[in-house]
């Protein structure tokens, strides 16, 4: 199982992102990626980085770490655009791309509405979705859908692409992991910190890797912040266990 972590994008600049970017380059984590947000969920009044600008700089600092949108929405930009700036992303970093996709939903639409977007009907942002996916696939970009409901993982079913579940069970991990390849996507410390000590972090880390390794999730992907170098060794422990 690869790790990775969404590096910190709700700043003014871009240089906190870009200094998680390149230590993780440094202690061995396998990918970095971005929201695709106009601001924090729920926060208007905090601001927010573009992903693919942010993703960009870091595919010109470094050489290994993968990197992509988690997720980039559809709708907000024409399909189009959306590809194009993937493509742009693969000719600075290829072979490194994830074309992380999603439809947005009712808690997102409030950016939409800020800014004049139509969010469209669900229906019609699934069909974007798939297609975006399916032109990405067809150029060798591996493709994670946010699978926030049943219809949209059908689209990540038909065409090929992975299931990109956030904050989910390890259950629902193993459940999805039946039918498409299934990568996670987690919360903040809270989920695994007791808070009492490092041997104590150290451990709920390792265990919540585990249990996602079990469940048969491809990559872990922690919401900065999180030790990196911690990550890295769990992560280790599980290979050399094998």
């Amino acid at each position: 199982m690869r790790t990775g972590v969404v590096l910190p994008s709700f700043r003014r600049t871009a240089e906190d992102a870009l200094e998680v970017a390149h230590e993780a380059e440094q202690v061995g984590v396998d990918g970095v990626f971005c929201y695709d947000h106009l601001w924090p969920m729920g926060q208007p009044e905090r601001p927010a980085l573009a992903p693919f600008p942010v993703l960009a700089a870091v595919a010109r600092r470094t050489r290994r770490l993968w990197l992509g949108p988690l997720v980039a929405r559809v709708g907000i930009v024409a399909d189009e655009v959306l590809l194009s700036q993937f493509g742009a992303l693969e000719a600075l970093a290829p072979g490194r791309v994830i074309g992380g996709l999603g439809t947005g939903d009712r808690l997102s639409h409030a950016e939409n509405e800020a800014y004049g977007v139509p969010a469209g009907s669900a229906a019609d942002r699934r069909a974007a979705m798939g297609h975006c996916a399916s032109v990405l696939r067809s150029r060798g970009v591996p493709v994670w859908i946010g699978g926030g409901s049943a219809r949209t993982r059908a689209v990540a079913e038909a065409t090929g692409s992975a299931v990109n579940l956030w904050s989910a069970d390890p259950a629902a991990v193993a459940e999805q992991g039946r039918r498409t390849e299934v990568t996670w996507g987690g919360p903040t410390a809270a989920a695994w910190d007791a808070g009492a000590g490092p041997d104590a972090r150290r451990e709920g880390l390792a265990r919540l890797l585990g249990r996602l390794d079990e469940a048969g999730a491809s990559w872990a992907v922690f919401a900065w912040p999180v030790p990196l170098a911690l990550l890295v060794e769990c992560a280790g422990r599980l290979a050399g266990g094998r």
